[in-house]
């Protein structure tokens, strides 16, 4: 069987706490930061089930409007892009190199797929370092629809060439490796600060407080 790891990206490999000046800036709150992002999901989520798309970038401008507007805070177009371009340059989380380097050494291929379209993936995982590891950086763009869609597992197994069953989705969102789980994958949920699994979530195949026990417990399942 073919050993294939893919990530999502943002909160995953990436922290996005690095916004928090930003936020704290133009909000004069750095929690503001999580509940945008919170935003983002739920408005993509919404577009994904009305059978909407428009790419990633919008779906960030459209949230940080709704977030401003409950708050009473006046945000500018140069003070809307300063914190979008700031997804770009976020920092890897300081145990991603490490844990995607144990992984690789032992046989696994490594692809990304993320709900950001390809030119943010690929400036992103550059920016932090970690785009050599990777084989292929997969989005949804592909299928104008984003995660946790069945059809964005899908699409990424075939890209693959794998059965749905050989693939290991690793992931810091809860509603992502149940996606996974429930396309035929197998999923390991990282849980960094903040991220938890729901009652009604599908349990995950192995979880881990950080990427280091997440890939220690991926070696362990596949043996």
């Amino acid at each position: 069987m073919t050993k294939t790891i893919v990530f999502d990206v943002n909160e995953t490999l990436l922290d996005m706490a690095a916004l928090d000046p930003l936020f704290d800036r133009h909000f004069g709150d750095t929690t503001v930061r999580r509940q945008w992002f919170a935003q983002v999901l739920l408005t993509s989520m919404t577009v994904t089930v009305v059978g909407d798309y428009t790419d990633f970038a919008k779906v960030g401008l459209a949230a940080l409007g709704m977030v401003a507007e409950r708050r009473g805070v006046s945000l500018n177009d140069d003070d809307q892009m300063e914190i979008l371009k700031g997804m770009r340059s976020l920092p890897a989380h300081p145990d991603a190199a490490g844990a995607l380097a144990k992984l690789k050494q032992a046989g696994y291929r490594l692809v990304t797929l993320t709900n950001s379209p390809p030119a943010m993936v690929e400036a992103q995982l550059n920016n932090a370092g970690l785009a050599p590891h990777f084989e292929a950086m997969l989005s949804v763009d592909k299928v104008k629809t984003f995660k946790p869609s069945r059809a964005v597992y899908d699409m990424a197994a075939e890209e693959l060439g794998e059965v749905s069953s050989s693939l290991w989705l690793v992931a810091a969102h809860n509603w992502d490796t149940t996606g996974a789980l429930a396309a035929g994958w197998r999923a390991a949920f990282v849980g960094r600060p903040g991220m938890v699994l729901g009652a009604l979530d599908r349990e995950p195949t192995v979880r881990g407080k950080d990427l280091a026990e997440v890939a220690a417990a991926i070696l362990t399942v596949d043996g």
